[in-house]
């Protein structure tokens, strides 16, 4: 049986109108109406639809996994999931000014000439008292530059003004010119769907509990969270603190400058 006509039937079965299927998984009735129809197309892609067709099997009583497997095998199959790597700024650490290495190879460069320097001046002065020692005449003593006076204009400074230290909160490091998601599996396992702004797939699977994923784009993240009770979810460092329930069917999208629902 075609995806679309076992979910009609099974809408039909329960007793529920488009409206109703609709309205509890705020999937469009256009959209839902072409599901049914086996037409896909207006889902947005197939990340969209393998969601929709799980939210709707729920609503209706059936089990969205074989309808799923079905939709991937007739529609080329699931892409492998791509996990994105963490963000870095959510590491304080990260942060920290790079502290300024000192010019060891322009300090030993200096104590070189003045060594040097110090050995020729040293030569020529023994030269000189033997040789007017020999005459009867009297030397004038001369002070040897020392080597620190030689080398005093390669010396590395160091500057005495305190560095920066890191930020104690995680949450100064989000860029405020990107949108910067995390979710983390808290209370038990979540199908999460995941998407840039140019409809590139950040993600499309489950995370177990205890696990998180961060996702990053210029301009705005959408977001399918299939077992939204279960997440905990931070948008640009701030914590998102809407309150949905386990087995609940989120579409969320955000911006710079959110959190704020979609």
């Amino acid at each position: 049986m075609p995806i679309g006509r076992a979910l009609r039937q099974a809408r039909i079965a329960a007793h529920l109108t488009v409206d109703e299927v609709s309205a509890a998984t705020r999937i469009r009735v256009p959209i839902v109406r072409a599901i049914e129809d086996d037409d896909f197309s207006r889902s947005g892609g197939a990340v969209y639809a393998r969601g929709h067709v799980r939210m709707i099997a729920r609503e209706v009583g059936l089990d969205p996994e074989p309808l799923v497997d079905r939709f991937d095998a007739e529609h080329g199959g699931r892409p492998e999931p791509t996990a994105t790597p963490a963000a870095p700024m959510f590491e304080a650490e990260r942060i920290r000014p790079e502290r300024r290495r000192p010019n060891w190879t322009g300090a030993m460069v200096a104590a070189i000439v003045a060594v040097a320097g110090f050995g020729a001046f040293t030569a020529f002065h023994d030269s000189g008292d033997s040789g007017d020692t020999a005459k009867g005449s009297s030397v004038k003593e001369t002070d040897s530059p020392s080597p620190s006076t030689s080398a005093g204009s390669h010396t590395p400074k160091t500057s005495d003004e305190p560095r920066p230290g890191p930020s104690n909160s995680a949450i100064a490091a989000a860029p405020r010119d990107k949108v910067t998601v995390k979710l983390s599996a808290v209370d038990d396992k979540s199908w999460i769907s995941a998407k840039a702004h140019n409809g590139r797939v950040l993600f499309d699977g489950i995370i177990s509990k205890g696990q998180s994923k961060t996702f990053q784009d210029d301009k705005q993240v959408d977001l399918i969270l299939g077992n939204a009770g279960a997440v905990e979810l931070y948008v640009n460092g701030k914590k998102v603190d809407d309150e949905f329930r386990s087995g609940q069917v989120e579409r969320l999208s955000y911006t710079p400058g959110d959190p704020s629902a979609g």
